[in-house]
């Protein structure tokens, strides 16, 4: 009689994770392309004891009632805001995500949108390739200044921090908010000094955002904010599109209320309207911020321990709702 565990996984994840889980469990694989439609997921999931999902799958109470057997739900992100975490733990269904792991691939992604935006790369690389370079010109495709100026992080977590020691090598000012203010002692360390939200969207050159998305955190940047920032300001987003009033941005970015942004995320991705994409001062990125071999490898085996220890009966290292394991 065959005891192995049962696991679907939505996508087909790298290999360090997906050898674990085969290893052990009958694994069943949505996908390796495309993302799965609704009703292939609520067909899927069913007779299963353990779901491994993206954070492109809606993980609500309408998924859990397809497996009232479900025994975890194992999250392949650090944000989690895909899951509807109360309805999980009101079944007793742990659910677990993946920190940690992508914290310098993100924070080097948050970078590479800076700078690409900071110094018109992509600008650049069009205007090269459609021929259009025909002389050195003295004021051809003039950016701003990285070095010495003033960075803003709005969350001040893993990849904020790691976005903040960055800035170190090229003498920037940091200033940071985040919902729960660091010591004294730590501002000193990281070499950061914090500012209320307002402040920091008046003061800062450069705005990165890293805060989880929640419903205290959507539209945190809107139309008033936007109007806040200088004129010659990016808005740099890695974390969730949401936190941004995308209709918003646009409008700033059109009407030149700042001087550009880096995207890696949206609002209602895939979708990306076209007026943005219409737009030269933003740099457009499909989620790539843990896209490197080595982040999705680690992300794979985070999400296969996580999923294994329930299965095992053991607590998760990386266990989102605490309250299902007291």
């Amino acid at each position: 009689m065959n005891t192995r565990p049962k696991v679907f996984v939505t996508r087909e994840l790298l290999p360090k994770g997906m050898d674990m889980l085969r290893k052990s469990c009958d694994v069943t694989v949505g996908s390796t392309e495309g993302s799965l439609s609704r009703s292939e997921l609520l067909q899927s999931v069913k007779g299963q004891d353990a779901l491994v999902a993206t954070l492109t799958e809606q993980i609500d109470e309408e998924v859990m009632n397809a497996n009232p057997n479900l025994k975890v739900i194992s999250n392949y992100a650090v944000g989690y805001d895909n899951i509807d975490i109360a309805a999980a733990t009101r079944r007793g269904i742990p659910v677990t995500n993946t920190p940690g792991v992508l914290t310098d691939a993100t924070a080097d992604m948050a970078w590479a949108l800076l700078m690409n935006a900071a110094r018109r790369v992509t600008e650049a690389d069009q205007y090269t390739r459609a021929g259009k370079w025909s002389e050195w010109s003295p004021t051809l495709l003039l950016g701003k200044e990285v070095t010495g100026s003033t960075l803003g992080v709005i969350g001040f977590g893993r990849i904020g921090r790691a976005v903040a020691r960055r800035a170190k090598g090229f003498d920037m000012k940091v200033v940071y908010y985040s919902r729960t203010r660091l010591g004294k002692a730590e501002e000193q360390e990281w070499g950061v000094s914090y500012r209320p939200l307002d402040a920091l969207l008046q003061e800062a050159d450069f705005i990165s955002l890293h805060a989880p998305l929640t419903d205290e955190t959507r539209h945190l940047i809107g139309r008033e904010q936007l109007r806040l920032m200088k004129p010659s300001a990016f808005l740099i987003n890695t974390a969730r599109g949401a936190l941004v009033d995308e209709r918003a941005l646009t409008e700033a970015l059109r009407e030149k209320w700042i001087a550009g942004a880096g995207l890696d995320v949206f609002e209602r991705e895939p979708h990306v309207t076209e007026e943005l994409k219409r737009l030269d001062n933003v740099v457009l990125a499909p989620h790539l911020g843990s896209a490197t071999w080595e982040t999705r490898n680690e992300m794979a085996r985070l999400a296969a321990e996580n999923t294994l220890a329930v299965l095992r009966g053991e607590r998760p290292p990386h266990l989102v709702n605490e309250e299902v394991w007291q």
